[in-house]
């Protein structure tokens, strides 16, 4: 059974998602290239966070 999260981390798990949607607003209204910067360096950190979770595993 899975542990149940606190009401502190639900909180922060909140205000993390939406930091990113505002930063996503924040770039949209910026243009389409930081859109494609914002875009590129996420992929870029997912593919080094899945890297690094093998490595260490």
């Amino acid at each position: 059974m899975p542990r149940k999260r606190s009401g502190i981390s639900q909180t922060r798990s909140l205000l993390y998602g939406l930091a990113r949607f505002l930063g996503d607003v924040q770039a949209i209204s910026k243009g389409s290239r930081a859109v494609a910067k914002r875009v590129a360096r996420r992929a870029a950190g997912r593919t080094t966070a899945r890297a690094l979770r093998k490595l260490f595993k």
